[in-house]
């Protein structure tokens, strides 16, 4: 479901919803891969640029057309619009402010209210800082819903690829696709100390 001027390719391509409140890290997110950074076009009718991330698999490369929105969450939910025909999606909240947290069932709601029976992955973000407010056991939300939640870092690159991985597996039907070749990543802004995360979620 590419852009009307967007070239479509020749391999499987998926159009991935993100969402989310504004400030919790979506377009770092999209941005750490640059593979598709220069390609990015902006669709100011709907508020939304689309970032075409390409990932190589142990089953051909594939396509994610990323859907960020252009701050348009401020303004109280996303048009249909954006939602339409989406066959994937990433909530997003940043575990250092917990309004984020509290408004993920709204983007979820809003979510399936269009797009019936879609993976979706629940990424809290922002790990690598240290006033964490959202604790690992206090999300209770994707257990609920059965949604797959990873814990990530924009910044430091800490576990960018998992959320990706986890939709395309779903999407092809195949648990054990893999990614081969790792795409490029911008270099880390911040190391992350994996023994300070672990006390954290503690």
């Amino acid at each position: 479901m590419a852009l009307p001027n967007q070239q479509t390719v020749d391999y499987p391509s998926f159009k991935l919803v993100i969402v989310g409140d504004g400030g919790t890290g979506k377009t770092t997110f999209v941005k750490r891969h640059l593979t598709g950074e220069f390609e990015k076009k902006y669709e100011p009718t709907i508020g939304v640029e689309v970032h075409p991330l390409d990932f190589f698999t142990n089953c051909g490369k594939i396509r994610f057309y990323c859907w960020d929105t252009a701050g348009q969450e401020k303004f109280g939910g996303l048009r249909d619009g954006y939602y339409i025909h989406g066959q994937c999606a990433i909530i997003m909240f940043d575990v250092t402010a917990r309004l984020t947290y509290k408004n993920v069932p709204t983007w979820h709601r809003d979510l399936c209210r269009v797009c019936e029976n879609i993976p979706i992955v629940l990424c809290g973000n922002k790990v690598d800082v240290k006033n964490r407010q959202v604790k690992a056991k206090q999300g209770t939300f994707h257990r609920k819903k059965n949604l797959q939640y990873y814990e990530i870092s924009a910044k430091s690159n800490y576990n960018f690829e998992k959320p990706f991985l986890y939709l395309a597996r779903k999407l092809a039907g195949d648990p054990n696709l893999h990614f081969v070749e790792s795409p490029a990543l911008a270099p880390p802004e911040v190391q992350i100390d994996l023994a300070a995360q672990q006390v954290q979620r503690e």
